[in-house]
């Protein structure tokens, strides 16, 4: 596209493209979340000496871990 003698290159809908980018950001921070708390054979594995999981957990054992 040229305005005023200027060659524009680029997208012209980038907001649309965000979105799209941001989903399928989140998505993959799921799954890679997921893969720290289920083992292959598809049980829960809570390993509470992972950083990620320990600061993810809300209770335990009924009791409430992180307020």
């Amino acid at each position: 596209m040229v305005k005023h003698g200027v060659t524009l290159v680029g997208e012209t809908n980038l907001p649309a493209l965000v979105a799209a980018d941001a989903s399928a950001l989140y998505a993959r921070n799921v799954l890679d979340f997921l893969k720290l708390v289920v083992a292959k054979e598809g049980t829960l594995n809570i390993d509470l000496e992972d950083d990620i999981v320990a600061a993810c957990l809300v209770s335990r054992n009924g009791e409430v871990t992180r307020k």
